[in-house]
């Protein structure tokens, strides 16, 4: 987990140090009291999915195609707000289902910021801290929550450090995660609106991924190129790194879409 985040993962010190402190914690933890609970935050392209990806390739051989990781989309898999008691209990027997099956079973939500307020608190009692619930134990579990809520709160405290003239990496935790979690849980987009996993603590971690800037898109181009089986070719690395679009308007420091369109612009590079 260390060792691919390190060689992979661009510009998120604060979500290399806390996933893999989490991650190894838990799993060296003979004795835990609850399931772990990560939500990640943060704009799009910023690695948040990809994370998740390394994650379930460290503990499971078959990485997302093994039987014990199970996704869920908000928009694919609870796209209709009049069915959300339906939901609330499909979901409920599909983790239960599952937990009993493997003990250690890793459930991922992706767009929390899209799903509707109140389904995930379906979900409370499996987080909680149960011994059992109904003979299961749910307390080797993993759940992680993807979202683009609180991005603007995270984005401020970067700019902040920016105009500041201190370094990205100089950004601790304890600087963004208790205003994150206050706007993650007051904001009525988040699928997290006045949740009781927010309320009760339930939540172990909230990761900030920080906007990316210039020098970390070239970084992900890099490692594109060099994962096709190119040699790196700096005139495009670079020109595909301006092509991106930049914010805020005036000082251009952050990519607007992270490091998302980077395959398909290399698709028209090397085609």
């Amino acid at each position: 987990l260390q060792e691919n985040l390190d060689r992979k993962l661009f510009g998120q010190h604060l979500v290399n140090k806390v996933v893999v402190k989490a991650v190894k914690g838990f799993l060296n933890n003979t004795n835990t009291k609850k399931p772990l609970a990560l939500s990640l935050h943060g704009w799009t392209g910023t690695g948040k999915n990809f994370v998740s990806k390394i994650v379930a390739e460290s503990i499971y051989k078959r990485g997302l195609q093994s039987k014990y990781v199970h996704q869920f989309v908000a928009t694919l898999h609870f796209p209709h707000a009049h069915s959300i008691n339906l939901y609330k209990d499909q979901l409920q027997s599909w983790i239960r289902g599952n937990v009993s099956i493997c003990p250690r079973s890793l459930f991922i939500f992706d767009e929390m910021d899209k799903m509707h307020a109140g389904l995930i608190d379906s979900i409370k009692p499996f987080l909680d801290y149960y011994e059992f619930l109904d003979g299961v134990s749910y307390r080797q579990a993993i759940f992680i929550f993807l979202s683009n809520a609180g991005a603007e709160k995270i984005t401020e405290v970067a700019l902040d450090f920016w105009r500041n003239g201190k370094k990205r990496e100089d950004i601790l935790l304890t600087d963004i995660q208790n205003a994150l979690s206050v706007s993650v849980f007051n904001n009525k987009n988040s699928g997290f609106w006045h949740s009781t996993l927010i309320d009760r603590n339930l939540i172990d971690y909230f990761v900030p991924f920080l906007p990316l800037e210039y020098k970390h898109v070239k970084m992900c181009v890099r490692v594109e190129i060099e994962s096709r089986g190119y040699a790196v070719d700096e005139d495009i690395l670079t020109r595909i790194a301006d092509e991106m679009t930049y914010f805020p308007r005036e000082e251009r420091i952050y990519s607007d879409k992270g490091c998302k369109t980077v395959d398909a612009k290399l698709d028209y590079y090397y085609d």
